[in-house]
């Protein structure tokens, strides 16, 4: 899993059929203090997140073919989707105590 924000929609008239009916986002992944902590990439919305949100990703293609298709053995060129909207990050202090 992975948490990032989201930063823009991609839209396209020309697509793979496997992302039809898919919104389709670029994602910012960010560490626990809100920083970006790598490079962008594209996901599926399973949550119905918008520009702006935290959000946490599933990039893995197993999982990902079992929450939008139900399959583990479909093929799907989808290996990111996000599966929450993020509420809130909290971060224990240093110790373990919190």
């Amino acid at each position: 899993m992975i948490l990032g924000r989201v930063t823009g929609t991609v839209v396209s008239t020309v697509k793979h059929p496997a992302y039809e009916g898919h919104k389709l986002l670029m994602v910012t992944p960010v560490d626990e203090h809100g920083r970006r902590a790598g490079d962008d990439f594209l996901a599926v919305d399973s949550a119905q997140a918008g520009a702006g949100d935290t959000v946490l990703v599933l990039k893995e293609g197993n999982g990902v073919r079992q929450i939008l298709v139900g399959d583990p053995t479909a093929v799907l060129p989808i290996l990111e989707t996000i599966v929450a909207v993020v509420d809130l990050v909290q971060v224990a202090p240093a110790g373990g105590e919190r």
